[in-house]
């Protein structure tokens, strides 16, 4: 009996572990993807301009608030949002940077720790793509220790005065609304900030080398009268932004693999196609040494966000488990994505092709929903029950 071909992004034929709607819910964002998606991200890494275009179409495919019960949501499981990530960022980082920030980041919040009043009131419309947020957690000199929070709110009758800065906010300058973390007499606090409100200002940042095709901004609150019917009253101290951070950090483990199946796929053509010294480059040793190596980081990859997608639907998922496979995961795109950048040569450069508008956006991606060191040291508190942060 000969042996069966394997799909060079999936060696451990891992799609048959899927149900048969996860594959659907996959199926159905890589089209959108495809034909919708990569025509236009190129050129909007370039112009450094998200593709607002696209949010009707992401909101009518169910993708914000997509692991969300009620309110207009779609109610799916982990595994699924998982792929959604997966393919959004096969795309670019900024495009699943944009559904991460309004599902896990905005909506979950609401969802979790806001009064009915307050989840009747977003919700369905954030889920509709008619009402976009921002998530203000980090801080101009805080960076990972939100600890240090210097953003402080203080009652004043029926209202909260806020008053403070954040940086590097996702979506911030289109956000009609923004979850804001603040120090409060009675510890950390969430507030959901309105565009309108007088004093809240969003400036975008300019001059990216990094998630071109995606909002980055610093939020600006001077003197912002908040009233107290829009503080989450669910939750109080860091449990809440960090909470909100480990729903992030698990989509964030299953989107690099599709940055890396992306890079894989188009430098196998490459490699196939292109003829050096009388042989294709992919009849090279070294060529063939590299995407081995390529193929067997996605795979581990692949299988440690499947195996953590069953664990969050079973309610078992460890924070330490998600940073392990963030810190993994993120890792071996980056390093795939140089590789591709590298077999492509010279083309390698433009934006042609994919590899170095992915490596680029993984720079930042390494960085943001706990650096690579700080998911790290979180591995190793698990493993010495001491804490060297």
């Amino acid at each position: 009996m000969p042996l069966r071909p394997l799909d060079p992004a999936d060696l451990f034929e891992i799609n048959d572990l899927l149900s048969e709607e996860e594959k659907m819910i996959r199926d159905s964002v890589a089209r959108f993807v495809d034909e919708r998606a990569l025509p236009l991200i190129p050129k909007c890494f370039d112009e450094g301009r998200f593709p607002a275009e696209l949010i009707p179409e992401i909101a009518e495919l169910g993708l914000l608030g997509s692991s969300l019960e009620g309110y207009g949501c779609a109610g799916l499981n982990a595994v699924s949002y998982g792929l959604i990530c997966q393919e959004l960022e096969r795309c670019d980082s900024g495009l699943r940077s944009f559904v991460s920030v309004q599902s896990s980041l905005c909506m979950y919040p609401i969802h979790a720790f806001g009064s009915e009043e307050q989840k009747q009131r977003w919700l369905p419309d954030m889920a509709a793509g008619k009402v976009i947020g921002c998530f203000g957690l980090t801080e101009p000199h805080g960076g990972s220790d939100p600890s240090n929070m210097k953003t402080r709110a203080r009652r004043d009758g029926d209202d909260w005065v806020l008053n403070g800065a954040k940086m590097w906010i996702t979506n911030g300058s289109i956000a009609d609304i923004a979850i804001v973390w603040a120090s409060t007499d009675d510890g950390v606090q969430g507030f959901v900030v309105e565009k309108g409100f007088q004093g809240y200002q969003a400036r975008d940042i300019k001059a990216k080398m990094s998630l071109r095709a995606s909002v980055t901004s610093e939020l600006f609150f001077d003197n912002v009268r908040v009233p107290d019917a829009n503080r989450l009253p669910g939750v109080k101290g860091l449990k809440g932004p960090l909470s909100c951070l480990s729903q992030a950090r698990y989509g964030i483990t299953w989107g690099p693999i599709g940055a890396a199946i992306a890079c894989l796929k188009e430098t196998l053509d490459y490699c196939q196609e292109r003829e050096l010294f009388g042989r294709p480059v992919a009849a090279t040793q070294s060529a063939q040494v590299k995407l081995a190596d390529m193929a067997r980081r996605i795979t581990a990859a692949q299988l440690m966000s499947w195996r953590l997608g069953r664990l969050k639907d079973e309610d078992r998922v460890h924070p330490t488990q998600i940073s392990l496979a963030k810190w993994n995961n993120v890792r071996m795109a980056m390093d795939i994505a140089r590789e591709c950048r590298d077999l492509l040569g010279g083309a390698g450069i433009t934006l042609e092709h994919s590899p170095i508008r992915h490596m680029l956006n993984l720079e930042s991606v390494i960085t943001y929903e706990g650096t690579e060191t700080v998911h790290q040291l979180v591995v190793g508190r698990e493993l010495t029950g001491l804490n060297a942060f």
